[in-house]
């Protein structure tokens, strides 16, 4: 991996009207040409992703979406569309033009960004053009704003430190292993190869939690599960196991009753999610009925084969724990069910390649409806019969 993967990465959308500046304003922050610049209306169609590095804060995700006030023949698709990724969004900005504002669009706008908590920056554009009075009005008017000007490069860098300023206030992402063992500690990592390994790697989970055990002085053994018992023997005063959920069952026999062992997938259930409502969903598991509909979440597009966990291994095991048949349907990625009514639970992958934020909604939306929803990680325990012993090194959160 030679750069930090876009769902550990903290995502800022940039909105405002058509021709109001906001892709002159993204490739400024960016200091490179990414977004299309016209004076023709909606020329940003679709939402525009560039990752990079905002010094000294850390990788954000900055994303340019389609005009709010689009008048083409696809104006409203394109505008449904800049709405939905409010979803994921950590932070956004909104660009007025300062010759031409509209505080109507703007109003419904900070409307449906209050549904998603959604903090932002009012960026007013072309200093350049206003005159003294104009300048004078609108600072009264809009008292927080900031005024810039994207074609002069005027007040870009201050814009820049005021967004590191309220990105540093917003919630800090949480450790993976960092919070929950001391300096020194040691854990053995269980890294099964089989036909859904990628030849010559190993997957994201498992690179982030050696990363994160790095981070924290937390000393790592990487071994296959062929080879656990043996590392065993060979390696003292071991403080936790951590497996691939596919294996979880085999090694739980193998790993001694007083040693602490949870699974990669249990770890970004708590990191990407919010473990307790997960433990909660998975203990719920228990009610599942035949002909009940599930919904499984996939973060990431892959090959399927026969040994895929979301689409083969993980519906077997819930169709077992109901003692019957169960319909299934799957998102990807970003997206989520409209009609989540029609859904009795709800199943989620580790969630590695999305952001925080957007389980966090997913989460939400199923407790509004009273629908469980948990992790692959906590079926495959909950499957097991090992759930609580897989969520014992977490009672330092009170769960």
């Amino acid at each position: 991996m030679n750069s930090t993967p876009n769902g550990n990465r903290k995502h800022i959308g940039i909105y405002g009207n058509t021709n109001s500046g906001k892709s002159s304003l993204m490739n400024k922050i960016l200091g490179q040409e990414v977004s299309l610049v016209s004076n023709v209306e909606g020329t940003t169609t679709d939402p525009v992703q560039k990752a990079m590095e905002l010094i000294p804060f850390g990788p954000v995700l900055l994303i340019d979406t389609a005009g709010l006030e689009d008048k083409s023949q696809l104006g409203s698709i394109r505008i449904k569309k800049s709405y939905e990724y409010m979803k994921r969004l950590d932070f956004s900005i909104y660009v007025l033009d300062g010759k031409n504002i509209d505080l109507d669009t703007y109003k419904i706008w900070k409307k449906e960004a209050s549904k998603y908590n959604l903090n932002h920056l009012l960026v007013i554009n072309k200093l350049d053009e206003l005159s003294k009075e104009e300048i004078k009005n609108l600072k009264d008017t809009f008292k927080n704003s900031i005024f810039i000007s994207a074609k002069k490069n005027t007040n870009i860098e201050y814009l820049r430190e005021t967004l590191i300023k309220n990105l540093e206030k917003e919630e800090e992402e949480k450790p993976i292993v960092g919070d929950l063992l001391e300096y020194g500690a040691k854990v053995i990592l269980v890294v099964p190869i089989d036909s859904e390994a990628p030849k010559g790697r190993i997957i994201l989970p498992q690179v982030q939690v050696i990363r994160d055990c790095l981070d924290h002085g937390i000393k790592t053994y990487v071994v296959r599960d062929t080879e656990l018992t043996q590392a065993l023997d060979e390696l003292k005063d071991i403080d936790l196991v951590i497996t691939d959920s596919q294996v979880f069952k085999q090694v739980e026999e193998i790993t001694p009753k007083d040693l602490k062992l949870t699974s990669f997938s249990i770890l970004f259930a708590r990191q990407k999610g919010e473990l307790k409502d997960f433990l909660d969903g998975a203990r719920r598991l228990k009610s599942l009925k035949p002909g009940q509909k599930i919904l499984i979440c996939e973060s990431c597009t892959h090959n399927v084969s026969h040994e895929d966990i979301g689409r083969v291994k993980i519906p077997k095991m819930l169709e077992k724990i109901a003692k019957g048949k169960l319909e299934f349907d799957f998102k990807v990625g970003y997206d989520f069910a409209q009609d989540l009514d029609s859904y009795d639970f709800v199943i989620h992958c580790g969630a590695c390649m999305v952001n925080r934020k957007s389980v966090i909604q997913k989460i939400e939306k199923c407790k509004e409806r009273n629908i469980p929803i948990t992790n692959y990680g906590l079926v495959i325990a909950y499957f097991t019969n090992i759930l609580e012993k897989s969520v014992e090194i977490f009672k330092v959160d009170n769960i």
